[in-house]
């Protein structure tokens, strides 16, 4: 099998179309093309005049020549392929419905070496790579049928990093990935898509059927504002970076933003600094914040019309963590209070008084816990202020 650098460097990467044989070791290629055609028809194989199978390695054994391989039925050619010494080494061609699909070279460990191509039915290049030992090696183009760039991708020789672009059938630029230095002249200029040239660069990419789909803008390989959009041409989401901070915004179809998020860019690593939710008529609804070590900070909520409708604000570090929590009615009255210390995953538990009052401010209800989260005293009081109830809560969950 072609030696890969791994599956998420090539995860992006234009395979080769049809049944893929180019990817194939040379005796597993032979393999499936001889069993998957005999599905369908009956291919015969010679060599120098010899019939020969090239699934059954034992009638290749110590021989040399070119094998010729074809359908019994209409005699159309579907396989050529060098032996040496019998191994498959040199040049190897496959067939589809009599036309050339795909040629490339095999070096002595059975790997791809130099040009490989693969055809259309009218003998038009649908692409081509250079290999080295079964690794694709610099520039790599694919085409549409009509002979236009469909893609190419840069591979280096050592390292992972990579580029390319795609276009689209009418020739807009439709993908593109930059790389640490421009790397793929003369095909295609990404030293002006990338931004190392002129400074930042604005890049626009479509869709197939030639709708403005996103706004780039690169600075020395690297992406600092992207922009999306929707059919109706409306933004969808867009992404800025301004020295260490990163914005992302994302809007309704309508044009509405619905939420932003704000990071701080540290080395690779990028923290949450604040996120905020709008609805779907543009008003706040929450707001969220957090420190440079990513602990949270606050996180306040709105109602549509603007009033507060909850406030959490954390305070203390490690095991002495706490968040403050208030509630709030629509008319902006308190409606409940209550402190917590912040357990491991996220679990809050209550402690001291925590309590509740009414529309107009009179205190309605008051639960008193312990420093391990167990409540030991609840009192109620009715709408004028009168105590209903005051209960001393026992360990055993008793009350007096």
């Amino acid at each position: 099998m072609i030696r890969r650098r791994g599956a998420a460097s090539n995860r992006l990467a234009v395979p080769f179309s049809g049944t893929g044989a180019l990817a194939l070791h040379a005796t597993t290629a032979a393999l499936w093309i001889f069993t998957a055609g005999a599905a369908h028809a009956t291919i015969d194989c010679e060599l120098d005049g010899r019939r020969v199978n090239p699934s059954d390695s034992s009638t290749l054994l110590g021989q040399t020549g070119l094998m010729r391989c074809k359908d019994r039925a209409t005699g159309a050619p579907q396989r050529e392929q060098q032996v040496q010494n019998g191994a498959f080494i040199g040049l190897a061609r496959f067939y589809e419905k009599g036309k050339l699909a795909r040629e490339h070279l095999l070096n002595a460990g059975g790997n791809i070496q130099g040009l490989a191509r693969e055809y259309g039915p009218g003998g038009q290049i649908l692409r081509e790579a250079i290999y080295d030992d079964g690794q694709e090696r610099g520039l790599a183009r694919s085409f549409y049928p009509d002979g236009r760039l469909r893609r190419v991708t840069f591979y280096p020789s050592t390292g992972t990093d990579r580029a390319f672009v795609e276009f689209t059938e009418r020739g807009q630029l439709s993908v593109l990935r930059c790389g640490e230095t421009p790397m793929l002249a003369p095909v295609a200029d990404d030293a002006r898509l990338c931004g190392f040239t002129g400074g930042p660069s604005q890049v626009q990419l479509f869709d197939a059927r030639g709708i403005l789909r996103s706004r780039l803008s690169y600075v020395s390989g690297k992406r600092v504002r992207s922009q999306d959009f929707y059919d109706n041409g409306k933004p969808s989401v867009q992404d800025e970076i301004v020295g260490n901070q990163r914005t992302e915004r994302h809007f309704s179809s309508e044009g509405v933003k619905r939420r932003e998020t704000m990071w701080l860019l540290i080395e690779r690593n990028a923290v949450r600094q604040r996120e905020q939710e709008f609805s779907e008529k543009g008003s706040l609804i929450r707001d969220q914040r957090w420190t440079p070590a990513g602990e949270p900070v606050r996180d306040d909520s709105y109602y549509l019309h603007g009033q507060p409708r909850s406030k959490s604000v954390y305070s203390g570090s490690g095991d002495a963590r706490m968040i403050e929590i208030t509630e709030f009615y629509e008319s902006g009255q308190r409606a409940a209070h209550g402190r917590y210390r912040v357990a491991g995953r996220g679990r809050q538990v209550p402690l001291g008084k925590h309590q509740r009052f009414s529309e107009k401010g009179t205190l309605l209800a008051e639960s008193t816990f312990d420093a391990r989260g167990r409540v030991t005293r609840e009192r109620s009081w009715d709408e004028n202020g009168e105590l209903q109830r005051d209960e001393h809560v026992l360990e055993d969950g008793s009350r007096k």
